[in-house]
């Protein structure tokens, strides 16, 4: 006579000891950023009078704030085509060089990051006033006449914040250009593709990933940048990172900063659900 085993259970995953590894990491989180956006949301929806959203209403009935949000996202949007423009080609060249040239290529993307934002900033601010080397470069080329000061101009906070986030644009796009093979163009050449149709057709939509994921970073970062607008461009440019600094650190209008912190968040939060929703369905239909 044969007895039935009893039908074993699934083991829950949270009695995986493994699982405990990540306890620390969850409570230092939750106090150190969780905390703070709970108290900023709710320090946005509250009033004298209670809950209410009369401060996102009086934020949105400001035509300066909708010149501050348009100016956060221009600045952003170009700061992304610039890191595109310069970083496509740049990955690619990174992922086709030889492998003394792709390690000096990339400790020279990476190097840099290991330099405070504050410090590239204040070298920005060399590079770009009048007799910096962008006016001498455009005057011995013969586009100005005379040089001219970017400094503190919405050019040389887009020039100065590129060159900071470039290799956010350039890896992501890099480790997929890499996996890659670069039989593919000239099997197409072979079939009578064009160089042309060859790029748009197979090169491209295999990169639309990294491209994808290398926007999502600069744009995230671009959006919500302040020490860069503070020390290229100055107080009388204002963004949302910006505005909301100064309205903690110079107004001491807490519901105001909270406001203008709570929508950044938004952008920001929108902008990587979305770029990882598009990445993910770009990456399932190659």
């Amino acid at each position: 006579m044969t007895t039935r085993a009893a039908p074993s259970s699934a083991p829950s995953p949270w009695r995986d000891p493994v699982i405990l590894l990540a306890v620390p990491a969850v409570i230092y989180l939750l106090v150190v950023y969780a905390y703070p956006l709970l108290w900023l949301l709710m320090k946005s929806f509250t009033g004298p009078s209670g809950l209410t959203i009369q401060p996102y209403i009086s934020f949105m009935s400001d035509p300066f704030n909708w010149r501050v949000v348009g100016n956060t996202l221009r600045v952003a949007a170009w700061v992304t085509l610039f890191c595109f423009v310069i970083g496509y080609p740049a990955a690619f060249a990174l992922a086709r060089a030889g492998a003394v040239v792709q390690i000096v290529m990339l400790v020279s993307i990476i190097l840099p990051l290991s330099i405070g934002a504050v410090v590239k900033a204040f070298a920005w601010q060399i590079v770009l006033r009048r007799d910096g080397v962008v006016s001498q470069l455009l005057v011995g080329l013969g586009i100005w006449d005379t040089p001219q000061r970017l400094l503190f101009t919405e050019t040389g906070l887009v020039l100065g914040a590129a060159n900071i986030f470039l290799p956010f644009m350039i890896l992501p796009i890099y480790s997929v250009v890499k996996l890659i093979d670069p039989r593919l163009s000239e099997a197409g050449a072979t079939l009578g593709a064009t160089p042309l149709y060859s790029f748009t057709r197979v090169t491209l939509p295999l990169t639309l990933p990294g491209i994808v994921s290398g926007v999502a970073f600069v744009f995230s970062m671009s959006v919500s940048m302040f020490v860069i607008p503070s020390l290229l461009i100055g107080d009388r440019f204002q963004t949302l990172a910006t505005l909301t600094g100064r309205s903690f650190l110079l107004m001491r209008n807490e519901q105001l900063g909270s406001t203008t912190a709570v929508i950044l968040l938004t952008l920001a939060v929108a902008i990587v659900v979305g770029s990882t929703w598009l990445a993910r369905r770009l990456g399932g239909s190659t």
